[in-house]
């Protein structure tokens, strides 16, 4: 059974950093990619940034403020957060790819609000 976790959401002004972190256990091989997206109320969930063999790759709206780095070995996958926004509010998910099977996180809410 795969179990991902993240931490580090929370409350942070406009303007803040948040870094979330992600951590993978149980029977995972042939990791491909690990990824983070985001939900907004109302609104689709969307990919915010994903790293492969190849590097990361982001979202438009976060390209420059945010920054992903995975360890495939370890099974982790970190999520910088730079100069937030409201906008950025969402819950954000954690995500791993093995081929075309997606394990998923249950999700940890960011709120970016003075």
């Amino acid at each position: 059974q795969v179990s991902l976790v993240e931490s580090g959401g929370g409350l942070v002004q406009p303007g803040g950093s948040l870094r979330l972190s992600c951590a993978a256990s149980g029977s995972i091989f042939s990791i491909s990619a690990m990824g983070w997206y985001r939900q907004a109320p109302g609104k689709e969930r969307e990919l915010v940034a994903r790293i492969n063999s190849g590097g990361p790759a982001y979202a438009d709206s976060v390209k420059g403020r945010f920054t992903i780095s995975g360890d495939f070995a370890k099974k982790t996958v970190l999520l910088q957060m730079n100069s937030l926004k409201p906008e950025d509010t969402a819950v954000y998910y954690c995500t791993i790819e093995r081929g075309l099977r997606f394990d998923w996180g249950h999700g940890i809410q960011v709120t970016v609000s003075s």
